[in-house]
């Protein structure tokens, strides 16, 4: 519960105009200056009015400002919350930049969390779930993250699945089972900056291989495989990050076929395939021995849970859970606790259910404002090349100026040869009509015709 005389509610200025304003415009200040953080919860409107001497109606108008400012939301039984990304609208910023899975359609993903969270301490001793936990996972949670990946994987026994924390920690943890420092990784000419990262932490050579609109391909894999020596290569074949490209069947199986007959380990990193309603085999189903799968819940449900699940070959197994102990030690228990409920009573696939939703109401509207965009109906960005005379920063640079953040192609950038484009990602406005502003701009900026700077609704 909140304080009822908190500082920013003591610097209320009245006298020089509505009160009501007054307390909008203090209540303003405290999220601009980081004293209100977000997810706090504010004081009950009762409490707060009678803190003040004034109207109960005067701090209700007051609370609906602020919410139509996109600085606070309301949850029905629960009270009023700071909105958490109040503080980049704030600034002016619509973020366009990170991949994430929207808001979920219908669904209250804070009361899923505050529930399932009550409920795993409700049947938990505290003391023995916030303990060190040594392992890749308990068997019921590797049980829980087999269920999530059948949909992809098919069975997979779950002794088989390592639990992780994230993918980002999987995919370093693979890479450093399989690769020494100085090792050819190879990859898309433009690729997931996660992997960049890590392969320069690695003291890894990443190389590009040729691609075409579904992905890599298997000839330029198997010439370079053998002329880099390359020890890996790295692969997103369900909506490539950035390019949103999709492998399909026949392409996966040769890719499969490669592997196995050029005797190099795989890194399948699978972040959005369950967004599809129905999709495609996993590449490391066709060579589960050749092949580190690798799938996170973050972009399909929510980031702040901070769970993956890895299912290496068999002969890796445990070279990859030492990996995942040295990089992270362990999952976060109370988030790897939350996941497993989730999947294993059937809240995960609700919430998968509504992301999707959303997910193409969004995609839709991508369409609409930008009809040369790249990307998949369920999908959580989409990719944008430019026409003739444009350059992938200069648009940056102008949709910053206008307050849009976008990431251009030199982020994903692997090798000499540069493209001209731009990811944009859907998932980052808390509302539709927030994104259907932003698109409109990024439309107009191209167009050449005139933007306003202020875009945020």
């Amino acid at each position: 519960m909140a304080s009822l005389s908190p500082r920013w509610v003591r610097r209320v200025k009245q006298g020089s105009g509505p009160v009501y304003l007054a307390l909008a415009a203090a209540l303003d200040e405290a999220i601009r200056a980081g004293e209100l953080q977000p997810g706090e919860r504010l004081p009950p409107q009762r409490a707060l009015a009678a803190e003040l001497g004034i109207d109960f109606t005067t701090v209700t108008r007051a609370y609906d400002v602020a919410r139509s400012r996109g600085l606070v939301e309301a949850m029905v039984g629960r009270g009023t919350f700071v909105r958490a990304q109040a503080a980049s609208d704030d600034a002016g910023l619509i973020d366009l930049s990170m991949n994430l899975p929207p808001p979920p359609f219908g669904i209250s993903l804070a009361a899923m969390l505050r529930e399932t969270a009550d409920e795993v301490l409700q049947h938990t001793d505290a003391a023995t779930l916030m303990a060190y936990h040594p392992g890749a996972g308990s068997t019921g949670q590797k049980a829980a993250g087999a269920i999530w990946l059948a949909p992809c994987l098919g069975d997979v026994a779950p002794e088989r699945v390592l639990v992780c924390a994230g993918a980002q920690t999987a995919i370093t943890a693979a890479l450093a089972s399989v690769c020494q420092p100085g090792d050819t990784v190879l990859t898309e000419s433009l690729t997931y900056p996660g992997l960049k990262a890590a392969a320069a932490q690695l003291g890894l050579r990443l190389v590009a291989c040729a691609s075409d609109a579904e992905g890599m391909m298997p000839e330029a894999m198997e010439r370079a495989c053998r002329e880099a020596r390359a020890a890996a290569v790295y692969l997103v074949p369900t909506m490539q990050n950035p390019k949103a490209t999709t492998m399909g069947l026949a392409r996966r199986r040769e890719i499969a076929r490669t592997a196995e007959a050029s005797g190099v380990w795989v890194i399948e990193d699978d972040p959005y395939s369950r967004l599809c309603e129905a999709p495609l085999p996993a590449i490391a189903s066709f060579a589960p021995q050749r092949i580190f799968y690798v799938a996170t819940l973050s972009k399909t449900l929510t980031p702040g849970l901070r769970v993956a699940y890895a299912v290496p070959p068999a002969a890796m197994a445990e070279r990859l859970e030492e990996a995942l102990r040295a990089v992270a030690l362990m999952p976060a228990p109370l988030m790897t606790a939350v996941a497993t409920t989730w999947i294993r009573e059937g809240a995960a696939e609700r919430l998968l259910t509504g992301v999707r939703q959303e997910a193409r109401a969004r995609r839709a509207m991508a369409a609409a404002a930008l009809p040369a965009a790249v990307g998949s109906d369920e999908g959580l960005h989409v990719w944008l090349p430019l026409p003739a005379g444009w350059s992938a920063d200069r648009l940056r640079l102008m949709a910053r100026d206008r307050g849009l953040s976008l990431v251009a192609a030199d982020a994903f950038q692997v090798g000499a040869a540069r493209e001209h484009g731009v990811r944009i990602s859907l998932g980052g406005p808390a509302k539709r009509s927030v994104l259907e502003k932003a698109l409109a701009g990024i439309a107009a900026m191209l167009a050449g015709a005139p933007t306003p700077r202020g875009l945020v609704v």
